[in-house]
């Protein structure tokens, strides 16, 4: 954060305070020093009212409504697509900045799709409304934009190993149950997922389309397409949601333009801000969800050449609830600082 950054005194408010993704925005928001001057926290008519913890502090949850973003500067919406389609636009039109966490503003043609590290010249021509990618996404961004840069991008090939957070905290708190199920010797019952997650795997993510693919699976061919400027970019993808609480994961097989060695991916990844490679064959060490949970970096590891082209094999692990989600939002806001999109009467 810049000096001009700090000094510059920020109103925030947060829709979906009471959620999953809301709590984490308030720690990141504290941990990286965010300049904000006042912090209101929002939610839905159904958790207005409650108490929650914010730096050590207890305030009540207000009701997100038009009238509430009155005199903010930033509106962080941590909530569900339909709050965000109602109430996004109400808040630019008062004079805030929207930064937006559902599904509901990605693939606008007028809205910014922001991964900092990767495309944050895009926050220059925002209309209000800025969208965060989905959790999904964000690392599998992170991991093939090293490759972009240095060697293009022909094709890419994804299985992702999706954490029960995906689902905010309904999903972790069926897997848990789920878990406790099972140890008790009672069948469990599936309520947010297709069928029981506990000790399983789960070959869907979100809904199932009529052309076989999920939701989820075209959101992160879309999103990532977007992202990277590559509106035809073949992306083939299987989404998968596995027993973890926190932790998305995912195997990539890169097809770059021009063929470059793995040491060369390597020290690409490792200049890369925002990703840290694991990769020691000596020791069999490579990320897992265990390793980033906590982390605000995308790891990646098992950097490879196919055994049967020039294509590249990569595995790519980070926390969904934060970079994917509130880090990676926080980091948009410091980014509308740094570029001076944010400032106000008088600043320098």
């Amino acid at each position: 954060m810049s000096e001009a950054g700090r000094q510059q005194g920020v109103s925030i408010a947060v829709v979906g305070a009471t959620g999953a993704v809301g709590e984490v925005l308030f720690e990141v928001l504290e941990e990286r020093g965010f300049p904000a001057s006042e912090i209101r926290p929002l939610a839905s008519k159904r958790s207005a009212g409650r108490k929650i913890r914010i730096g050590g502090v207890e305030r009540e949850v207000l009701e997100a409504r038009p009238e509430a973003f009155e005199g903010v500067d930033i509106v962080f919406f941590a909530a569900t697509g339909a709050l965000s389609r109602d109430l996004a636009p109400e808040a630019v039109a008062r004079g805030a900045i929207v930064i937006d966490k559902s599904n509901t503003w990605r693939m606008d043609d007028s809205v910014p799709l922001v991964v900092p590290e990767v495309n944050a010249f895009a926050l220059d021509t925002h209309q209000g409304i800025i969208a965060s990618p989905n959790c999904t996404t964000v690392g599998v961004v992170m991991a093939l934009e090293p490759i972009r840069r240095r060697a293009g991008l022909r094709s890419v090939v994804v299985t992702t190993l999706q954490a029960a957070s995906g689902a905010g905290r309904p999903g972790v708190e069926e897997l848990v149950r789920q878990r406790a199920d099972r140890a008790a010797g009672i069948e469990p019952k599936a309520e947010v997922f297709a069928t029981p997650l506990a000790g399983n795997v789960v070959p869907l993510c979100e809904d199932l389309l009529v052309n076989g693919y999920s939701t989820e699976e075209l959101k992160l061919v879309n999103e990532t397409r977007k992202i990277l400027g590559l509106p035809n970019l073949p992306v083939s993808v299987t989404c998968v949601r596995v027993p973890v609480e926190v932790g998305h994961s995912a195997t990539l097989l890169v097809e770059p333009e021009v063929e470059i060695p793995v040491v060369d991916v390597m020290t690409a990844m490792s200049a890369f801000p925002g990703v840290v490679l694991t990769h020691d064959r000596g020791s069999s060490r490579f990320p897992t969800p265990f390793d980033v949970a906590g982390s605000d970096q995308v790891w990646v590891g098992r950097v490879r050449k196919d055994l049967g082209s020039d294509r590249l094999w990569l595995w790519e692990v980070s926390d969904n609830l934060r970079k994917g989600a509130a880090t990676n939002a926080v980091q948009i806001a410091e980014a509308l600082l740094e570029r001076k999109l944010l400032l106000k009467p008088g600043a320098v």
